[in-house]
């Protein structure tokens, strides 16, 4: 089930309020005593071990929805903490569970958001797990949580219906509200390094609209060593010669073309009124999306 952006928050006895994770969307699949934890775009997550096998330990045959992440020293979820884990398998991953859409073979999307949340808080909290966590939620007081959420310095804040049903399609029943500007984009190019710096100077990125890859703007900030060095071997791997652009993008340095089969997240100021980014951050990988689904969020 996915989500649809809104802009501002708001209050409404007839909803909950939960955390937006930081991290990466996955649903857990138990059958007998086999569990897999799958992305959105089908890809199983076996590098997080200590979380499937935690899995294993609650009871029962049951499908979850929820979001591996991996948390600072003040409980944030971080993504690029989980970037780094991917790289050096530093930290702990959890993760926080939201829905359940079945169990012990029972089909449970049909009913109401609030029933199955109880459910699954039962099943979580009994059980007594480090790595697998209920995600909590409040009722009505959207505002004062975005507030809340904005001090701390979180993502942002989820908004979902007490009566809406489970559909795996985009819906406006589960709302998202971000503190800041975040996007995901599919990587067409990079540019040469200048002044010491090495592998890549910055990423040409762009967004799927009407089928076509349109260009939103270079990515050069937010890089650490080890980000580089493996963001340049994946770019390496898919170098074509062709523009994936509809309109070829013309920057300072001499770019190399890739595939755009790779997906990142970026945090920025605004849009401007030509469709670029300003200011973009680079945040990371986003191994768990397929480039055709990134669109520009309005």
């Amino acid at each position: 089930m996915l989500t649809t952006l809104i802009p501002e928050p708001f209050d409404d006895p007839e909803w909950i309020f939960e955390i937006k994770w930081d991290g990466y969307r996955a649903l857990a699949d138990k059958r007998g005593r086999d569990v897999h934890l799958i992305s959105r775009n089908n890809k199983d997550f076996h590098q997080f071990p200590t979380v499937v096998e935690e899995l294993k330990k609650i009871p029962g045959r049951w499908t979850f929805d929820g979001e591996v992440v991996i948390l600072d020293k003040k409980g944030k979820s971080d993504f690029q903490l989980l970037q780094n884990y991917q790289r050096r398998k530093a930290g702990a991953p959890l993760y926080y569970v939201f829905d359940i859409l079945s169990y012990q073979g029972k089909d449970l999307t049909h009913l109401p958001l609030m029933e199955r949340r109880k459910i699954l808080e039962q099943l979580i909290k009994k059980s007594r797990l480090s790595y697998v966590k209920f995600s909590d939620h409040i009722e009505g007081k959207g505002k004062a949580f975005f507030q809340l959420a904005r001090k701390k310095g979180l993502e942002g804040i989820m908004a979902k219906k007490k009566d809406s049903l489970y559909r795996s399609s985009r819906t406006r029943d589960w709302l998202k509200i971000k503190t800041g500007m975040r996007q995901e984009v599919v990587i067409g190019g990079f540019t040469e390094p200048r002044g010491g710096r090495p592998y890549l100077g910055s990423l040409l990125v762009g967004v799927y609209e009407k089928g076509k890859l349109i260009y939103a703007g270079h990515v050069g900030g937010g890089f650490d060593h080890d980000a580089l060095k493996e963001v340049y071997q994946k770019l390496k791997k898919i170098e074509t010669s062709t523009c994936p652009f509809a309109e070829e993008p013309h920057p300072n340095t001499p770019v190399t073309w890739v595939k755009p089969k790779l997906v990142c997240e970026v945090a920025f100021a605004e849009w401007t009124s030509d469709g670029m980014m300003r200011q973009p951050v680079f945040k990371g990988l986003r191994v768990d999306k397929s480039p055709k689904e990134v669109v520009r969020e309005r």
